[in-house]
């Protein structure tokens, strides 16, 4: 697929998703930056401008695929006639999702290796609509959980002296208990005869 070929599919994407939003929301899914590994800082700052976009919005439905089920367990004659346990799937080289948050997406729980896409299941409501909602709520979740574990803080100047000036200190009582220690066994020499 060429580069001009991509940069299509994602603008119908996108447009797809806005159409399609979830909740009435109009606003697409954010692309998020093309990398696969969050190295420098202006990447670092790009990955968290996309998570905080991304953290405002819900995921379409058509974003993901729903299937539905009957649920088991107890309830009565509802569980038996309704379709109310609902499965959400959605493989996890999408366009929307992040190249950084796909390592920590493979080791989550939910993740499906022989499909490669994250499985969620929610039976928890009797009601599809509110299942279906708490599983996008779930998959939003994990998502922001999983772009965000590759991000690493950079420590401010302030701490960055603390750090030093605890391991001076630190040093300095090493010395101190050593040369204690060394006072102690000297005292317990002999002296020669």
């Amino acid at each position: 697929m060429s580069l001009s070929q991509r940069v299509h599919a994602r603008d119908f994407l996108r447009i797809f998703l806005t159409r399609n939003a979830h909740n009435g929301s109009k606003r697409p899914i954010p692309l998020p930056p093309p990398f696969s590994t969050l190295e420098s800082a202006q990447e670092t700052a790009s990955a968290r401008e996309w998570i905080s976009e991304f953290r405002a919005l819900d995921i379409p439905k058509a974003a993901v695929h729903l299937s539905f089920s009957r649920s088991s367990g107890p309830g009565g004659q509802n569980v038996n006639k309704v379709n109310t346990k609902v499965t959400l799937k959605c493989p996890i080289h999408e366009d929307w999702i992040p190249l950084w948050a796909k390592p920590e997406l493979k080791r989550s729980p939910y993740y499906v290796s022989s499909s490669q896409a994250v499985q969620i299941v929610s039976t928890v409501h009797r009601s599809q609509s509110q299942n279906i909602d708490e599983c996008l709520a779930k998959f939003h979740a994990l998502l922001i959980e999983a772009s965000s574990s590759a991000i690493k803080n950079e420590p401010s100047e302030a701490q960055k002296k603390r750090v030093e000036d605890l391991m001076r200190a630190d040093g300095a009582k090493r010395r101190a208990e050593k040369s204690h220690r060394s006072s102690i066994k000297a005292s317990r020499k002999r002296p020669p005869e």
